[in-house]
């Protein structure tokens, strides 16, 4: 998977549409190979975004969990400190 794209169920508060539709676009540039599309190319780019930010918010709208909602701010620490090991000289 895309390392850009992040988890976004589960957290207080919910994901936004702006994240939402951030990781969907990280995807359809993942699978099309290109983040920025030709003109021609570029109407199917945007469809695609749009309905894959709408089919994930759907998802996320019918998730159903009984585990506490997850700090982002804590999240985000565990990920610095995940980085500082990967990329330790």
């Amino acid at each position: 998977m895309c390392r850009n794209i992040r988890p976004l169920h589960n957290f207080e508060p919910p994901a936004t549409s702006d994240e939402v539709s951030a990781a969907a676009l990280q995807y359809v540039r993942k699978v099309s190979g290109t983040t920025r599309p030709s003109r021609t190319n570029q109407a199917a780019f945007d469809r695609a975004v749009a309905e894959i930010a709408h089919a994930t918010q759907h998802l996320l709208d019918a998730l159903v969990t009984t585990a506490p909602p997850r700090d982002r701010e804590v999240e985000a620490a565990k990920a610095r400190e995940r980085a500082a090991v990967r990329y330790a000289r």
